[in-house]
């Protein structure tokens, strides 16, 4: 008789592309996790003052926190230091991108509809969650640069009516810069961490108790799986395990990034110039660039400034429709059933044309806040930025959505079309009659 584990280890998994990005999201929290223990031996997570004396020159007899001067002494006196904490930051630069492209591989293919609505709702979570690490870890170093975000941070949580002052104090505990370093220390090691734990144990037991998704094909049916043993497939994905690996440690070897010694000290009186968050929060900055200033309607006992509170609202909206999506098309659609065979994008036109649009909604927001990158670099002003971006944002989307829409259509129809009379070999015959016809020959599956 065939055990549980056994039976676990032989079943049948589907090979696609697709599923290596799972593979290198796993080796991104895997590199995440050991370099992270590693630099919690040298770090300090205080914002108590202290004058530096490291072996940097230039910032030599400069105040500036503990917290800073620990990460000055672990980027250039400890051996392989640097390293270290660059191979972090490269791999939490790395995790959201393939992430991103799980949802959408998910997303175009229908992989989220029943019964694995709650895997892209864990997903979707984990996004979430990355993104909320990464906002933390970057405000560690309590460099000039992470200063500057932290005080965007607080001013969106002052902005909001009634509960804003409280909400700054608590997540900054006191006026800024309070011990903010220490709050968001433990938040990163420590909260979410923990929250992302759950969520991927979840997703992990909901993936193993779930027959795999496929495409159709030869021997592919809803209840027949066609491909490697796990234990085949496990093999070939520690390679990729290893690839990742040896690649972010590559990248931080050779590449330079976030170079806090040339950034200085954080101070509440000033502001880094040209500062930009890491590239998976950049749309959250940028939606605050696209909206009007002062912006403000007065009412229910206060002002509320809709320059900050509108994006945030937007992107909430859009982050709610992510994760809910898969209860939102079925509800729509009326299709409950459960599905083990995945789509192609062209025939769900309408789906497809949906991602599309949104996928330009991101992507504006997301160039949006580069703008005063794009000013210093390209010399194009900020105003003819923002005042074109602003348009984008609202016909991008749906130039998007008809023309993804129209695509997968006069793709869908010539695919029925070559179903029903065969491939153009592009010989033209003429008939007795002085009539030209072009000679169709059926498809290779079809044949016989």
């Amino acid at each position: 008789m065939t055990t549980p584990r056994r039976s676990l280890l032989t079943r049948a998994v589907p090979l696609h592309w697709s599923s290596l990005l799972g593979v290198v999201s796993v080796a991104c929290l895997a590199v995440l996790t050991v370099t992270g223990v590693v630099l919690m031996f040298f770090y300090d997570p205080s914002s108590d003052t202290v004058r530096y004396d490291g072996s940097y020159t230039p910032l030599q007899g400069v105040e500036m926190s503990k917290a800073l001067a620990s990460t000055l002494h672990l980027s250039l006196d400890v051996p392989g230091g640097l390293l270290v904490r660059q191979t972090h930051h490269w791999a939490a630069l790395v995790l959201p991108a393939s992430l991103v492209l799980q949802l959408l591989t998910t997303f175009f293919t229908g992989a989220f509809r029943r019964p694995r609505q709650w895997s892209w709702v864990l997903l979707a979570l984990t996004f979430v969650l990355v993104l909320a690490a990464g906002w933390s870890g970057y405000a560690l170093p309590d460099d000039l640069l992470a200063g500057t975000g932290l005080r965007i941070a607080e001013g969106i949580a002052v902005a909001i009516p009634y509960v804003g002052t409280r909400a700054a104090f608590l997540l900054l505990g006191g006026e800024f810069p309070a011990s903010v370093v220490t709050r968001m220390y433990w938040l990163h090691v420590a909260i979410v961490p923990a929250l992302l734990t759950g969520v991927l144990a979840l997703r992990l037991r909901l993936v193993l108790r779930r027959q795999p998704a496929q495409f159709p094909g030869p021997g592919r049916t809803e209840s027949d799986v066609v491909g490697l043993p796990l234990r085949a497939v496990a093999v070939r994905a520690a390679g990729l395990f290893l690839v990742t690996t040896g690649v972010l440690v590559l990248l931080a070897g050779t590449v330079t990034i976030d170079p806090v010694w040339l950034h200085g000290p954080s101070s509440t009186g000033q502001a880094s110039s040209g500062s930009q968050p890491d590239w998976y929060t950049s749309f959250l900055d940028g939606a605050l660039r696209l909206v009007p200033p002062g912006w403000e309607v007065t009412g229910l006992g206060g002002t509320w400034s809709l320059t900050v509170l509108v994006p945030q609202a937007v992107v909430a909206v859009f982050l709610a429709a992510i994760i809910g999506w898969p209860f939102l098309e079925a509800r729509l659609t009326g299709d409950r059933r459960d599905h083990h065979l995945l789509d192609r994008p062209r025939e769900h036109p309408t789906r497809t044309g949906l991602g599309a649009a949104g996928v330009t909604f991101f992507l504006v927001l997301w160039l949006s806040g580069s703008t005063d990158v794009v000013a210093t670099q390209l010399h194009i002003s900020f105003e003819s930025q923002v005042a074109a971006l602003r348009v984008v944002l609202f016909a991008g989307p749906l130039i998007a959505f008809w023309t993804t829409r129209w695509l997968c259509r006069s793709l869908a129809g010539h695919e029925r079309e070559e179903r029903l009379e065969g491939y153009e070999t592009g010989r033209i015959l003429r008939s007795p009659e002085g009539g030209y016809t072009e000679v169709h020959r059926p498809l290779p599956s079809l044949r016989g």
